[in-house]
């Protein structure tokens, strides 16, 4: 994926998307909770996320079917990658030692992460 953000708005609708998985723009805009947007901004962010290649479409007689073109998952990835780098210098450990010392996470939690990376290690 190329090294294109997605703003917070543009996330907002990407979460939309990745849920109904393709969605005309009347479906997109009964979405969004009080106040919704206007119909031109969805429009405007449609199009900035087509020229990122976030989102595309299917053409049926004038009405688009909008649909993201990267899974959730994937976007996510490249996110938590970008983060590591910029923030850790590419340092998974430091990143973890971070994590672990910082967020407050019960024993539970911890022992369900040592189980997970144990796992990966195992495989």
């Amino acid at each position: 994926m190329k090294e294109i953000k997605l703003t917070d708005s543009e996330k907002d609708l990407m979460e939309i998307l990745w849920e109904k998985e393709k969605a005309f723009m009347k479906e997109i805009l009964e979405s969004y909770p009080e106040p919704k947007p206007a119909t031109t901004t969805i429009a405007t962010l449609l199009k900035r996320m087509q020229n990122k290649d976030f989102v595309g479409y299917k053409l049926y007689g004038n009405s688009r079917e909008y649909f993201p073109k990267i899974a959730k998952g994937e976007y996510f990835k490249e996110e938590m990658s970008s983060m590591i780098e910029r923030f850790f210098n590419s340092s998974v450990t430091q990143f973890a030692s971070f994590f672990t010392s910082n967020a407050k996470l019960s024993q539970k939690q911890l022992k369900e992460l040592r189980e997970i990376i144990d796992r990966q290690i195992d495989e």
